[in-house]
């Protein structure tokens, strides 16, 4: 191999790795967060699910860029194991989420919500738009690493205690009967749908995101994003470019 081809693999590497220690250790910060979310003035508002085994801390990066640009930035405690890491059903979830989100609107009468979702937090997105009439509350979805067709690497969890507890690593191992549901019926078309992953993503495999209706219709598509772990999405500023795009074209439609 030659020098520089293993100096960037090197890069690369210890660049990977750093933004994997940021993400554990804001994971394991817990799931209390500063109320700072004035809802009565929230004009753009974005509501942040976080995955499987992380907490509303991990999108504390997310969170500060979005806010200086602008947007109203909520999250809801998803609980699971330890109260914490968002190990329950998936459609326990996401009716968890359309409760809280029902209030909210209720109240304080909300624009339309963007959602982003994080890995198994974008399955939740999906099953609350498309099984809860979440196409009401909510203009787009942006999945980050969402595993929409099952990810054949839950497998690993299936074979560790963490099976025993939580339902929702055999129901995003491929072809689950919840994927095969999720899969059923066509998505909403008022409802902007982006589905975002890497040919890297070291814990969501890549085809898993792919969504295979996006040639059918103009409000799906999927974008790739070169050289980016599964932590990436969150965190490093590049992805968050066009997390930041995907919001501003969807309040232009």
């Amino acid at each position: 191999m030659p020098l520089r081809k293993i100096q960037n693999y090197y890069h690369q590497m210890k660049k990977d790795l750093k933004t994997t220690k940021t993400y554990f250790q804001l994971a394991f910060s817990g799931n209390k967060v500063d109320r700072v979310t004035d809802f009565s003035v929230c004009k753009r508002p974005v509501l942040l699910i976080y995955g499987f085994g992380a907490t509303r801390r991990v999108f504390s990066i997310l969170e500060k860029r979005l806010r200086k640009d602008g947007f109203c930035v909520f999250s809801i405690n998803l609980r699971g194991v330890f109260d914490t890491f968002n190990t329950s059903c998936i459609e326990d979830l996401a009716q968890h989420v359309h409760m809280k989100i029902e209030r909210l609107c209720e109240k304080y009468h909300l624009n339309k919500i963007s959602i982003i979702g994080h890995s198994k937090g974008g399955l939740i997105g999906h099953y609350y738009v498309k099984r809860l009439g979440g196409e009401k509350r909510v203009k787009s979805l942006i999945t980050l690493g969402t595993p929409h067709n099952g990810n054949p690497l839950a497998i690993l969890g299936l074979v560790t205690p963490l099976a025993l507890v939580s339902k929702s690593l055999w129901q995003m191992f491929p072809m689950s009967p919840f994927i095969r549901r999720l899969r059923k019926g066509t998505w909403p078309k008022d409802v902007r749908l982006t589905s975002i992953y890497s040919k890297n993503d070291n814990i969501c495999y890549y085809k898993s995101s792919i969504l295979t209706n996006a040639d059918e219709a103009p409000y799906i598509k999927n974008i790739e994003l070169p050289s980016m772990t599964h932590s990436d999405y969150i965190i490093r500023r590049a992805a968050y470019h066009v997390i930041r795009k995907e919001l501003l074209d969807a309040e232009m439609n």
